[in-house]
């Protein structure tokens, strides 16, 4: 759980409460079904997706599965948690990966940093989306394997989503949010 910044000396020390280096979890969540009862008010859809993540996030088996990388690397090495890994992303289809990025503009050879994208390399899903955060403002990428999407379509459907749930939020008739 996120709770405060803390400086690189701190996080590197052995007993930190926010320790330095990558840390895995794995939810394995079913993707829900758009039902008519539920395209009629996408605030609903939210609203459960929402809850199903929060109850997975606070399920015993998120914690299980890091005590297990963390097993496997100090046991095995590092190579046997990332076959592990490995072999669970592999059996998925979708992958979506987020990061916390800076709440503070930055700055790369004395150049204003803009926006920030990050992608996840080699992994073995047929799609993988990722997300960071840079100054309040949310960064979505999207990966797929070659022939696997229809680019425009997705765009498409992304797009036509998230203006369904922006017209819920709104409270503005769906005419009105068309013309």
């Amino acid at each position: 759980m996120f709770r405060s910044y803390e400086s690189v000396k701190e996080m590197a020390k052995p007993s930190a409460k926010t320790p330095w280096g990558n840390r895995f979890a794995f939810l394995h969540v079913p993707i829900p079904q758009l039902t008519d009862a539920i395209s009629s008010n996408p605030l609903e859809f939210v609203s459960k997706t929402q809850q199903v993540m929060n109850d997975k996030k606070s399920s015993l088996a998120v914690f299980l599965t890091g005590q297990l990388l963390e097993f496997l690397k100090k046991f095995r090495g590092p190579e046997a948690a990332a076959r592990y890994i490995h072999t669970t992303l592999k059996n998925s289809t979708v992958g979506i990966s987020n990061l916390i990025g800076p709440t503070e503009k930055m700055v790369l050879a004395n150049h204003p940093v803009k926006g920030l994208y990050f992608t996840v390399a080699g992994a073995p899903q047929s799609l993988c989306i990722t997300i960071v955060s840079y100054m309040g403002k949310l960064r979505v990428a999207v990966g797929a394997e070659k022939g696997f999407v229809d680019a425009h379509k997705l765009k498409s459907c992304i797009e036509n989503a998230f203006q369904m749930i922006h017209t819920a939020a709104c409270g503005i008739a769906p005419q009105q949010a068309r013309a």
